[in-house]
């Protein structure tokens, strides 16, 4: 029998574990959305499918999700823009010669096209930071009270010297932190180094500001998260996920936050997923090598495609973009849906010996801390069993779509049932002649690999005494 639970790694105990929801049936899960001051681009767009992942794994397992993605809509404001007086939303309404608030509504209407272009299905509550200052204040308050905060100049910080368990989550201990503060510039307002935080009083040129017992300001970036997860999911939840930069300090602090409120842990499973790289570095607005779904569809790509090239690898891995490997994975995605045309109409259940074993293996990979580059490769190997009928196999990727989220049913409407010429997509080349050498050099790893990320886009290869050989999966 194949596995009926998901299981994820959780970046507080570094353990793969399964998803026990505190309430039966139902799986209470946040998400750290975007900060709406420029358009999203698909490596920020790759942190948000994790969340969208984990709920489509959950609901296929006939789990309820209740999920919540918050709208930073106040500004992205870390302790060095405050010293430098800086606010990206407000950098951004001068740019563009409009207010924060048309900012902000411009850039989540986008980020929210964006979204549903790569098939992210919406989270039930997109809560906005700047409707959520009386749920701040409140908890900043309780912090005051317990002792775990401090207030200098109408400025509130966070002492984490109250806290036994700040750096848990990621490996970090308080002389760590004093040690790494040397050589940045010194906040003397601050008890330790790495205090941080929760409400900054307003100077003279800012202009979104708002009412608090210490006087006008507005919250750091980190408490927001806190007021909102609590607010819309209570004082204790299953699942938060982001991406692994917001490890530290962002969900650091959280958690100091939260827990030194109520005095007892909120989150069960915190779950991170790796940057997405593009010219060895990581996607960033700051370095300037971003690219946007706009950019991406004006290359002659397709959102979708986008979405299986980031199946292709594991969540926790980085993942290295390129125009060839984004070919790659749109030439496979159109080859899927390809067969699934060719297929026909699909059975009303696939109850033959092969096809449920196909599904068992899915099923497996896909529970299994959502390894979907192995799920890509179960795809791939069902679709060249000539044991299992054509109407078994289209049921069952009809089924499996439902997590993978590809789009397939659609596409196999715009594309011939033709059969596909044998050429190697995009970037497959490099990839065998890479395992090739690897081979040479008896790197077994790097050569297990290798044939993973050619089975993902639907290359298979196999050794002989003659040489490495390959065929496309029909």
């Amino acid at each position: 029998m194949g596995a009926t639970m998901l299981r994820l790694h959780n970046t507080l105990t570094r353990t793969v574990e399964p998803v026990r929801p505190l309430q039966p049936g139902t799986v209470s899960m946040y998400s750290c959305g975007p900060t709406v001051y420029r358009p999203v681009h698909i490596g920020n767009l790759r942190s948000f499918l994790l969340g969208d992942l984990i709920r489509r794994a959950l609901v296929w397992t006939g789990l309820t999700v209740h999920q919540v993605m918050n709208i930073t809509d106040v500004g992205h404001m870390t302790d060095e823009i405050y010293d430098r007086g800086e606010d990206k939303m407000l950098l951004a309404a001068a740019d563009e010669g409009l207010s924060p608030e048309e900012i902000a509504a411009k850039y989540e209407a986008a980020f929210h096209r964006d979204s549903a272009r790569l098939g992210i299905v919406p989270a039930e509550v997109y809560p906005k930071a700047s409707a959520h200052i009386g749920p701040m204040i409140e908890l900043i308050g309780r912090l005051l009270e317990r002792g775990h905060a401090y207030v200098d100049g109408g400025t509130v910080y966070y002492d984490v010297t109250t806290f036994g368990g700040y750096g848990r989550l990621s490996r970090n201990s308080l002389d760590q932190l004093r040690a790494g503060h040397r050589l940045e510039a010194v906040d003397h307002h601050k008890r330790h180094p790495a205090d941080f935080i929760l409400w900054k009083a307003a100077g003279p040129r800012r202009v979104v500001r708002f009412d608090s017992p210490w006087g006008e300001g507005y919250p750091g970036w980190h408490i927001e998260c806190s007021a909102m997860s609590i607010a819309y999911l209570g004082e204790r939840f299953d699942v938060h996920t982001g991406g692994v930069d917001l490890t530290f300090p962002h969900h650091e602090d959280e958690i100091a936050q939260s827990e030194g409120a109520l005095g007892h842990p909120v989150v069960t499973t915190w779950v991170h997923g790796d940057h997405l790289l593009f010219s060895g570095q990581k996607m960033a607005k700051s370095s300037g090598n971003v690219w946007t779904l706009d950019r991406l569809e004006e290359e002659g790509h397709r959102p979708l495609d986008f979405r299986y090239l980031c199946l292709t690898s594991r969540y926790r891995r980085q993942l290295r973009f390129s125009p060839d490997a984004l070919g790659a994975a749109g030439k496979a995605r159109s080859r899927l849906a390809a067969q699934l045309a060719e297929w026909g109409e699909p059975a009303e259940t696939a109850e033959s010996p092969g096809a449920k074993e196909w599904d068992m293996r899915f099923r497996d990979a896909v529970l299994d801390d959502l390894d979907f580059p192995r799920a890509l490769t179960v795809v791939w190997g069902l679709a060249g069993d000539d044991t299992v009928i054509p109407a078994e196999k289209a049921a069952l990727l009809a089924d499996w779509d439902r997590v993978l989220g590809l789009g397939l049913h659609a596409a196999a409407g715009e594309v011939a049932a033709a059969p596909v010429e044998d050429v190697l997509p995009a970037g497959a080349a490099e990839l065998v002649e890479a395992r090739q050498a690897a081979r040479a050099r008896r790197d077994w790893a790097e050569s297990d690999r290798l044939r993973d990320a050619l089975d993902a886009i639907g290359v298979e290869v196999s050794d002989t005494r003659d040489g490495t050989t390959w065929r496309l999966r029909r």
